[in-house]
């Protein structure tokens, strides 16, 4: 009988030495390693006290049965990509053991495979190739291949002039049509628009109905809610939760909770300041995380500068669950004319009437320097809900407000010359 299991890890483990590289594991680290050599030795002593190993996975133990679909969360660095990577054989695990039964298909970081003097049509060739597709498959599916990447126009452009996106549909396009039994992806739904996610989740929602199995890693809840049944949650290196997505996902968004933002890099000479805390309140102030559309909502920030920030643009942004932007407040922008930060301290915003439409959103908060300088903290802050009975699907964009409409009918009557105009206006209230 065939077996039932697809992915089956033991005890999976990823040790790597801070300021050294560990022996090499792929073709591209060998290179990297010798180019080194030549410019003496790449080891960085590790800072006093500070151990020298570190675990990016430790004791990941799972089955994942054929079909499924199973998102892998956690905050950055907690160990989703280097799992993928030892699952797709890229690298080595120090500890443990990792089976994958059928033919892999691995998306792992955009244009990976790709070389950038060749057209998108050669590296179609190429890059099938490197995931084990024959020529003669490839010839038979590049018609599909193109047409879903929706590229056909650049197909003879070389892929250094294509855009991040249009390099992640074409790679996307290739993998999936490799008909994998199982398919990893690591974040590279990240730089597609949204029509092209939804289309992708579509795809492999048919893959999974043909019995493929797919592990999927992202930051955006939107697809992984959309895609995965399932959710393995890392944290630190380690799953702290296997299980139904919807109860892994509350996990997630209690643990984001005043994180720091995915896409906010420290610098080390950077000023250190916190946000310690968030808080919602309505309009009759209590605090909550359900608004009505058209409601006032108050944001209490709290923070702790422990070093002065002169001239500071204290900025809160709205972004909605499948990581769409929707709007940012500003104190500069605003006039608000904060001079200093310094030490702790508290900021609050009463925003306007939300007309937002209905759905799950996200705050982050962030402190730039000098007014529009340098961006010294960003933090993910409070999810909430707007409601709204018809406002309540993408189909009505980010927002709504009334508009000014006026209708125009000319009646004709028997005459000709005789026109008559209807007017119709409806103003906004």
């Amino acid at each position: 009988m065939k077996n039932d299991i697809a992915i089956r890890a033991r005890g999976l483990g990823k040790r790597y030495r801070r300021g050294q590289r560990n022996k090499s594991n792929s073709f591209r680290e060998v290179l990297v390693d010798g180019a080194k050599s030549l410019f003496g030795p790449g080891a960085t002593p590790s800072a006093p006290g500070s151990s020298p190993d570190f675990w990016a996975l430790r004791n990941a133990t799972f089955d994942i049965a054929r079909g499924e679909n199973v998102g892998i969360i956690g905050l950055n660095g907690a160990g989703k990509s280097t799992l993928l990577k030892i699952l797709s054989r890229i690298t080595t695990p120090t500890e443990g053991t990792g089976r994958v039964e059928g033919r892999l298909g691995a998306l792992l970081e955009v244009g990976t495979g790709f070389h950038q003097e060749l057209t998108g049509r050669e590296n179609v060739f190429l890059y099938g190739s490197i995931l084990g597709m024959q020529r003669e498959e490839i010839a038979r599916k590049f018609d599909a291949i193109v047409d879903f990447s929706e590229i056909s126009d650049f197909i003879d452009t070389p892929v250094k002039r294509y855009s991040s996106g249009m390099y992640v549909r074409l790679a996307f396009s290739v993998a999936a049509h490799l008909d994998p039994d199982i398919l990893l992806l690591d974040e590279v739904l990240a730089v597609g628009d949204f029509t092209f996610q939804r289309k992708c989740i579509d795809f492999a929602h048919d893959l999974e109905r043909k019995g493929a199995t797919i592990l999927f890693v992202s930051h955006n809840m939107f697809s992984i809610k959309s895609m995965c049944q399932r959710v393995i949650y890392l944290k630190r290196g380690e799953i702290v939760f296997d299980g139904p997505t919807d109860e892994g996902l509350k996990l997630y968004e209690t643990d984001c909770r005043l994180a720091v933002a995915p896409w906010f890099h420290p610098e080390p000479d950077m000023p250190v300041v916190d946000i310690t805390d968030i808080e919602l309140f309505g309009e009759d102030g209590e605090r909550k995380q359900m608004f009505n559309f058209g409601e006032r909502m108050t944001i209490r920030v709290r923070y702790d500068a422990k070093d002065p920030i002169t001239d500071p643009d204290v900025r809160i942004g709205i972004n909605r669950s499948d990581e769409v932007h929707c709007s940012t407040f500003s104190s500069v922008a605003d006039g608000i004319g904060l001079s200093l930060l310094s030490g702790p301290g508290e900021i609050e915003l009463t925003t306007p009437p939300i007309k937002l439409v209905s759905d799950l959103y996200t705050l982050t908060i962030s402190v730039r320097e000098k007014k529009y300088g340098r961006m010294v903290v960003a933090r993910l802050g409070e999810t909430f809900h707007v409601r709204h009975p018809v406002f309540a699907s993408n189909a009505f964009g980010v927002f709504n407000e009334p508009a000014e409409w006026n209708s125009l009918a000319l009646l004709q009557t028997n005459s000709r010359d005789d026109i008559q105009l209807s007017i119709a206006k409806k103003q906004p209230a």
